[in-house]
């Protein structure tokens, strides 16, 4: 009986020895630590979401030609400290979901910032026919106002429906037709195709900016973030 007290007594107060205080030392550092890298990790994605700089972007060496291709349409000075180059699809939702934002900051930071746009139309069997239909309107100097409305009317194919387009922006409807037919910027297009393959470009949008490439669609404050940061 007196044996079975001494063992539940030491048992009551493992922890007043010295290898139970030890152990309750090494448990809360344990602790303590685990608690610290969990707010490392929150704190790190946090900043990785709101600054995409931070990611581990491929860095090219930045062959301008392959990049920015020719015979595209640019917004803002050919001098810029800030160079866009946007590799896009107007079949694309989430090129859709990319125009306002990418036009906003053309806009809003004028010659700090120049935009080229390539055209990579993969995602549907209209693709081709969309950029070919902004390159149409272009040559009549309406390039940017049929950029805008192939993502904002997105889901038009025909050349019925595209005809519409050109016709609502002010350009010359049987000119813009003739063209379309002609299929005279295909090779242009087919250009940037070979390019996107050549960067292992896959999806749309896909970004270079200054040389970093980054894929999707960015908030707008992620785009704000990403100019103050090359802007310095």
């Amino acid at each position: 009986m007196l044996d079975e007290k001494i063992y539940n007594l030491s048992i009551t107060h493992w922890y007043k020895r010295w290898w139970g205080i030890a152990l309750f030392a090494f448990l809360t550092i344990c602790l303590i630590f685990l608690i610290a890298f969990g707010f490392y990790v929150l704190n790190l994605s946090k900043s990785i979401k709101n600054n995409p700089l931070l990611l581990p972007v491929s860095k090219i060496k930045y062959d301008k030609t392959l990049v920015e291709g020719k015979n595209n349409y640019r917004f803002g000075s050919d001098k810029a400290k800030i160079q866009i180059v946007e590799f896009t699809d107007f079949a694309c939702p989430y090129s859709k979901n990319s125009f306002p934002k990418i036009r906003e900051i053309g806009l809003k930071y004028g010659k700090d910032v120049n935009i080229t746009i390539r055209d990579y139309p993969y995602r549907t069997e209209y693709s081709i026919i969309l950029a070919e239909a902004a390159r149409c309107a272009g040559e009549q100097g309406y390039y940017w106002p049929m950029h805008d409305n192939l993502f904002q009317d997105q889901g038009v194919s025909t050349e019925a429906e595209l005809n519409g387009l050109a016709r609502q922006i002010g350009a010359d409807e049987d000119k813009f037709s003739a063209c379309l037919k002609s299929e005279k910027y295909y090779k242009d297009i087919e250009l940037d195709l070979a390019d996107a393959e050549t960067l292992a470009i896959t999806g749309t949008p896909t970004w270079f900016i200054n040389g970093n490439r980054i894929e999707g669609d960015m908030p707008l404050a992620t785009w704000e973030n990403i100019i103050r940061q090359l802007n310095k």
